[in-house]
């Protein structure tokens, strides 16, 4: 596969002071910024530009970036964007674009891969647990997926797979298409809403317990911020956990996704909504509270 991660996304937000203090205590590692209106954030692995929070009348995705393998396979990607109709401009390693129904833009650049993962600490007889023993404070590896909603969602699935090389992994009926430019079960899920929004960003941590001390750290003194979780879902098979950034975006903590390594053995499915265990799913996770805002604001 040409393509191989998520590299960065920009969230327009109206509380750019708040969503910032949100994602510091995330666990995401803010860097320094002489604008107070502009303000990047790394992950451990993918490197120290991967969210950028700007400011916006009501919260949106404004960007997304892609990784890609070598200068080739923007030229590919340029083709195939022409014959679905889409415009695009290559500017030395990095194309640029736009999905036409939500209007983010779209970059795919030359970049290099997160580094794989180490294997896990034993838990070995008559010692105890090596996560008993962690003191470093969490931070997520990188980003690995976001879930956005369209008007038009079988349009910007196809422009995901037909314009930019991306692969389905899964569908959930009626409601949501999951697809892959890695070798993760999924880097973009885009499902059908009555306006185009950002659903959720998610961030991935080594293992459960991860999740666990990250949870724990964002909800001290802000328990308003909890949304869904823990969990795990078949779609997938990670575990997860949802918290609610102060401008209505959904984020999410997730370990131990399926790993897709050969696109032939791999069967997509078409599933039901729901987890493989876990709390009940909360309305807003299918309604989010602030519809009535972003639809006027779209007129």
């Amino acid at each position: 596969m040409s393509l191989h991660r998520l590299t960065d996304i920009t969230l327009g937000v109206p509380n750019i002071a708040e969503t910032v203090e949100f994602y510091t205590d995330f666990g995401l590692l803010s860097q320094p910024s002489s604008d107070p209106n502009d303000h990047w954030f790394g992950t451990v692995d993918g490197g120290p530009r991967q969210l950028r929070i700007v400011h916006a009348p009501v919260r949106r995705l404004l960007s997304l970036g892609i990784g890609a393998e070598d200068p080739d396979d923007l030229g590919r990607i340029s083709a195939s964007l022409q014959r679905f109709g889409v415009e695009s401009r290559i500017d030395g390693e990095q194309l640029t674009t736009n999905e036409p129904v939500t209007g983010v833009n779209v970059t795919v650049s030359v970049a290099p891969q997160v580094p794989a993962k180490p294997d896990p600490e034993p838990h070995l007889p008559n010692f105890r647990a090596p996560a008993l023993l962690r003191t470093a404070p969490t931070h997520p590896r990188k980003l690995g997926h976001l879930m956005i909603a369209s008007v038009d969602s079988q349009t910007t699935t196809n422009f995901f797979t037909e314009g930019l090389g991306f692969k389905v992994s899964d569908e959930i009926k009626n409601a949501a298409t999951f697809m892959r430019c890695s070798t993760e079960h999924h880097n973009v899920v885009v499902g059908h809403g009555p306006v185009n929004y950002t659903h959720h960003t998610s961030w991935e941590l080594s293992d459960v317990d991860e999740i666990g001390s990250g949870v724990k750290t964002a909800l001290k003194d802000h328990p308003e911020r909890h949304t869904w979780g823990m969990g795990r879902f078949f779609v997938g098979a990670n575990y997860f956990y949802y918290l609610r950034d102060p401008a209505g975006n959904l984020t999410e903590y997730y370990c131990g996704m399926d790993e897709i390594t050969e696109d032939q053995v791999w069967k997509p499915g078409v599933h039901e909504p729901g987890s493989l265990w876990g709390p009940p799913m909360p309305a807003s996770l299918i309604r989010p509270d602030d519809l009535a805002e972003l639809m006027a604001d779209s007129h």
